[in-house]
């Protein structure tokens, strides 16, 4: 059994390719039998991402704002406050994010980011749920937001989603007990780098995900991405770990309950 960490099962790319209740469909002939869709724009998508994760056997959800999207009036006005009381109003929330820094695009002004980035660290540790970080390009302030915010505590349960930074932020978030998801950039051909990181990842720190409908594996490259192409990271991540797909399919579903242990309350296995 395969979970896929992170996908977004509302994103327009991904309808094109079908339903929800499609594209689950898929997942589950390939093998993977759940998957959590993130939350990027809370006022536009929170609803609409909870009422799939309530129709749904074995797919929850998260509240967030995505760092794109941190300088919006409309998420601006979203406190702490309100992420901790919608992450409890929702059975099926079981993450807080996707939430971070973004350094590349800068698509909101950066303290707006930072200001962001903060309430969500906040939310994280009063629910006791995961902070699923988004950072690109902004390595530095990253890790040195969570240390200053306290997140570095070994209790706050942080997940560096669809990691792709440097090697000292690889093994900082290595060091800090931090659980570290892979997406299908690692079977491209020239990120031998990642590849590298992700043999240092040990196994019980290890997540696979698609960040659907983004970044399609090899040899699905060039498509709209979709939860049941996880296993082809999953193939390439085994191998990079020597372990077969099967060791790795129970391995990364052990540290997805540990890690969105809300979501065991729920699974049907």
């Amino acid at each position: 059994m395969w979970i896929d960490s992170h996908c977004h099962l509302n994103h327009q790319n991904i309808k094109e390719t079908g339903t929800p209740s499609e594209i689950i469909a898929r997942a589950k002939e390939a093998g993977v039998d759940g998957m959590v869709t993130i939350c990027c724009r809370i006022r536009e998508e929170l609803e609409e991402l909870a009422d799939i994760a309530a129709t749904h056997d074995n797919v929850w959800h998260s509240v967030g704002t995505h760092p794109h999207d941190s300088g919006e009036d409309d998420e601006k006005d979203i406190t702490a406050d309100d992420l901790i009381r919608l992450a409890n109003q929702h059975d099926k929330c079981v993450g807080i994010g996707e939430a971070g820094l973004d350094y590349f695009y800068d698509n909101s002004p950066r303290e707006d980011q930072k200001i962001g980035f903060i309430k969500h660290i906040h939310a994280a540790k009063e629910t006791g749920l995961p902070l699923i970080i988004h950072t690109r390009d902004a390595e530095e302030d990253t890790i040195n937001i969570l240390r200053n915010e306290g997140a570095c505590d070994g209790k706050t349960k942080v997940l560096m989603h669809c990691f792709s930074s440097n090697k000292t932020l690889a093994q900082q978030s290595i060091d800090e007990g931090f659980t570290m998801s892979f997406s299908g950039m690692v079977t491209f051909k020239k990120n031998d780098e990642l590849r590298d990181i992700v043999r240092s990842v040990p196994l019980e720190q290890l997540l696979v995900e698609t960040d659907a409908p983004f970044l399609a594996p090899i040899p699905h490259r060039g498509k709209a991405n979709e939860p049941s192409f996880v296993v082809h990271t999953g193939q390439l991540i085994a191998d990079l770990h020597n372990v077969t797909r099967e060791e790795l399919a129970v391995q990364t579903t052990k540290n997805f309950f540990n890690l969105f242990d809300k979501a065991k309350k729920t699974f049907k296995g």
